[in-house]
């Protein structure tokens, strides 16, 4: 059965995934602070809402797509928040790439009133989500995970079940996201190297993804980095965060590792460096002018 969805958040990645889950059939209620997002998913057969709360009412399970923990604490337990007004026995589904503890402690005050949590961070981009075929990180009670496999399955043809503890799949998606700044700012580096010697970029590139350096995150960014394309799919400020996040969680587990604060800290130079709001390949633009 196709059970009616909201989804709180609708910019690229919301978005693509209510374009998704409409062309697979499902009902799905959408909210944003920005009406123009909204207007994009209207021809789509996405109904409005212009509240979290409002599109709460008629939802079997909330998607929260937003940025960030304050913002999820917001559309959850604000005044016109989704705890307040979602049933008992129905589900939100948490996909910001926030702290653990951040997970863990909205998954607790939601089940205080009878609401589950799945733990769903994901990973891919907008075009995967689109498609379908993004990675999610799953991290939920067994039951819960059963009754919500359907929709989870018609977002992502990868779904990956981590565990029954929700703040596990943030965890794996603090360590994907910290690899994959690493892998962006390795790119960049070597490739604004490979311009200061005078090598084609094109051409180094082509050889790069053909053989041991080649990673998807840098294949993917220095191309539109070498064709001057820096419009916003992920703006610098995303890796930023979730690199600091996941040096945070290593901290926190007692490990530190000799790359990925330094990558952490490449994104927060490239932001104070006027390059916030540029897509994140523009790493390679930061480090090319060094």
């Amino acid at each position: 059965m196709r059970h009616p969805v909201g989804i709180i958040g609708v910019g690229n990645m919301g978005g693509a995934m209510a374009m998704r889950l409409r062309d697979c059939g499902w009902p799905v209620q959408v909210c944003d602070t920005d009406p123009a997002r909204i207007q994009l998913l209207e021809p789509f057969g996405a109904v409005a809402q212009q509240t979290p709360a409002q599109l709460a009412i008629n939802s079997v399970a909330v998607i929260v797509c937003v940025v960030n923990a304050a913002q999820t604490d917001e559309v959850l337990f604000g005044p016109q928040g989704v705890a307040g007004v979602l049933q008992s026995g129905r589900t939100v589904i948490l996909c910001p790439t926030i702290s653990p503890q951040d997970v863990e402690s909205f998954a607790a005050r939601l089940g205080e009133r009878g609401i589950h949590t799945v733990d769903a961070p994901m990973s891919g981009g907008p075009q995967r989500a689109r498609e379908g075929t993004m990675s999610l990180m799953v991290a939920s009670e067994p039951t819960v995970y059963d009754r919500q496999a359907a929709l989870l399955q018609a977002l992502s043809s990868k779904v990956f079940h981590i565990s029954s503890n929700p703040g596990d799949g943030a965890r794996t998606k603090l360590v994907n996201n910290l690899l994959a700044g690493i892998n962006l700012v390795g790119a960049a580096e070597v490739l604004a190297l490979a311009g200061r010697m005078g090598l084609d970029l094109e051409k180094t590139l082509d050889v790069i993804e053909q053989s041991s350096g080649q990673s998807w995150i840098g294949s993917d960014r220095m191309r539109r980095a070498i064709a001057g394309d820096f419009a916003p799919r992920a703006h610098v400020t995303l890796l930023e965060k979730d690199t600091c996040l996941a040096v945070e969680a290593a901290r926190a587990a007692g490990f530190e590792g000799p790359l990925g604060a330094r990558a952490a800290q490449v994104f927060a130079q490239a932001h104070q460096a006027g390059l916030a709001e540029l897509d994140d390949a523009a790493i390679f633009k930061y480090l090319q002018g060094r």
